[in-house]
Parts: C-alpha cells; sequence; structure tokens
C-alpha cells in the first residue's frame, strides 16, 4: 500500500516541531479525514532557513509534512510556493488515492506559511513597534541621555533638543 519511503518517513519524521519565533504559520486541516497540519518557516534572504512542521493524522500525513520540509529546506519562497501535490507525491515514490489529500494539505500548509510571512513583512508597525519608536524619540542625539518629553534641554549634557528637531 505504502511505499517504502513513505514509510520511512512516518517512521522517522524529520524537522518535526515549532519553530517558537516564525516568520510564518501555515494551518490546514481536513474535516473528513481529522487530518491537521501545522508549519513554521524561518525566511532568511528570501530562502527558507529553517521549517517544522507537527501534524495529526495518518501516516500518509505525517510522511507528507516531514518530506515536504525535506523539499523546501534552503529553497527560494518562490521555489517553494511551486510544489505542488503531485510533486510531494513523486517524491514519496507516491501515495494510494485515497491518500492524495495528504499531499495537498501539506502544499497548502506550506503556502499559507508563506503568506503569512509576505502578510507580516508588509503589515503596518504594530503598537510595540511604535512605542519603541516614540521612546527612541525622547534619546539626545548627542549623548544618548535619556530626556523628558517636554523638557527642551537634555538631562544628561544640556543640548537644545527642542530646536534640534
Amino acid at each position: 500500500m505504502y511505499s517504502e519511503l513513505v514509510m520511512e518517513h512516518f517512521s522517522n519524521p524529520r524537522n518535526v516541531g515549532e519553530i517558537p519565533d516564525a516568520d510564518g504559520v501555515g494551518v490546514e486541516g481536513n474535516p473528513l479525514c481529522g487530518d491537521v497540519m501545522k508549519i513554521s518557516i524561518k525566511v532568511k534572504d528570501d530562502r527558507i532557513d529553517d521549517i517544522k512542521f507537527k501534524t495529526f493524522g495518518c501516516g500518509a500525513a505525517i510522511a507528507v509534512s516531514s518530506i515536504i520540509t525535506e523539499m523546501v529546506k534552503g529553497k527560494t519562497l518562490e521555489e517553494a510556493l511551486s510544489v505542488s501535490k503531485e510533486k510531494v507525491s513523486e517524491e514519496l515514490g507516491g501515495l494510494p488515492p485515497n491518500k492524495m489529500h495528504c499531499s495537498n494539505l501539506g502544499a497548502d500548509a506550506l503556502r499559507k506559511a508563506i503568506e503569512d510571512y509576505r502578510n507580516r513583512k508588509t503589515q503596518a508597525p504594530t503598537e510595540v513597534t511604535e512605542k519603541v519608536a516614540e521612546m527612541r524619540e525622547h534619546i539626545c542625539p548627542y549623548c544618548n541621555g535619556k530626556t523628558e518629553e517636554t523638557y527642551p534641554l537634555c538631562g544628561v549634557c544640556g543640548a537644545d533638543i527642542k530646536s534640534e528637531k
């Protein structure tokens, strides 16, 4: 029923886990079979630097998750997006027809992780980053001393800060 490679990845899955500070996360599931895949990625210079997965599902779903992480690690995001369900199945030496949906889930979870990464990159600054930027406004440009918002002179070096802004 399953190829040797499917059994190998099911028995010894690679890249299992979750990246705590992931750049992108994608979750995909099939309510009919109950399989759920979560893929997290770390991106560096537009390449997938690290990838991990967590899968709740059958042996084929675990094997698909494992092989897809190996297929795209080190690839550019565009190369990773070109991974199709057929490529995943071929890489595993084939999947039974009733398990092909598992390869769909893996490819879709990967696409969602990349989409999440891209969305995070284009989002407006968060409340935290805005707060950090606001705090930087109260640093003296001459001595890096902390200044008061309403006070025109640096409390450390005495520079006239208000006229410099």
